[in-house]
This record gives C-alpha cells, sequence and structure tokens, in this order.
C-alpha cells in the first residue's frame, strides 16, 4: 500500500518536520509514506477574491498534476465527511482489501482547495468543523494513518 500526502507549502519549523517524519518512520513498517510539498501561490496585498480564486486555482493545477494514476484520492475539506479513528481505518483497511494501491491525502494552503480539486476527491474528509494551521494538519493526519494502521492490525496504541 501506498500513501501520499500531497500539500501546499514546507513545513518552516523544524518541531513540524521533526513530528511529521517520526510518523513518516513509523508508518515505514506499514506502507510506503509519501510528502509532496507543493509550491504556495502567491497572493498580492491587499488582494480581492478573485485573486483568492486564481490562488487556489493556481495551486489545484499542481496538485491535480501531482495525483499519480489510479489513486483514490481523499481531499481534507472542512465540509467532508466525519469519522472516528475506528471508522476512519474501517475505510483506509476496505480500500486496501479492494485493491486501492494507492491512497493520497491532499491538504490545501491557507485558502483551500480549488473546486477542481474538490472534484477530483474519491472523499472529502474533515476532521473537525474548525481550521487547523495547514502545518499542524499534516502532523494530525500523519498521526491518524499511523492510528488507523494499529487498529487495523489490532496492535495496541494510547487512546
Amino acid at each position: 500500500m501506498n500513501i501520499d500526502i500531497i500539500c501546499i507549502g514546507k513545513l518552516k519549523e523544524k518541531y513540524w518536520r521533526e513530528a511529521v517524519a517520526e510518523y513518516a518512520k513509523r508508518l515505514g513498517r506499514f506502507c510506503n509514506f509519501s510528502v509532496t510539498e507543493l509550491k504556495e501561490a502567491r497572493l498580492p496585498a491587499n488582494s480581492s477574491a478573485a485573486d483568492e480564486t486564481a490562488v487556489k486555482e493556481t495551486e489545484g493545477r499542481a496538485v491535480i498534476e501531482a495525483i499519480k494514476e489510479h489513486s483514490y484520492v481523499i481531499a481534507l475539506d472542512v465540509q467532508g465527511r466525519q469519522y472516528d479513528s475506528v471508522r476512519f481505518a474501517e475505510l483506509l483497511e476496505d480500500r486496501m482489501n479492494m485493491g486501492t494501491g494507492r491512497i493520497v491525502f491532499i491538504i490545501g494552503g491557507s485558502l483551500g482547495l480549488s473546486e477542481e480539486v474538490l472534484q477530483r476527491a474519491d472523499l472529502r474528509l474533515s476532521f473537525s468543523k474548525m481550521t487547523f494551521p495547514h502545518q499542524l494538519m499534516r502532523v494530525i493526519l500523519a498521526e491518524q494513518i499511523y492510528r488507523c494502521f494499529k487498529i487495523i492490525r489490532h496492535e495496541t496504541y494510547h487512546k
């Protein structure tokens, strides 16, 4: 199983990079895990709604180009479906049992995801109705993927 995270922007702070690296190391027991960081589009000062849409569309095209063929795509979207950790694990296990070879998670930039990316997604997933910084969301997502594999394998993990 291949699990990819495609995200806009780089992790600037060392502690975020270290946290994601730790979960990537742990996930190595269960899957091929990778993170693809795409460049943030520049938003002009005093930007308009049209400028923001243009930024989301530019970032969205880069995301679409980065998705490998035959991937099951899960877009993180505050308007998406919410799952508890056990149901999320069941979702991933179901995809594996169906022969899905690659699951791609997409984390947008500070403005969110373009409509094109949301339309490409096989599932829109929300972790909360709250908005999180996309750097923190990458850590939360990596931890939840790791938790899923522990649940699937009936291994203990803190609750």
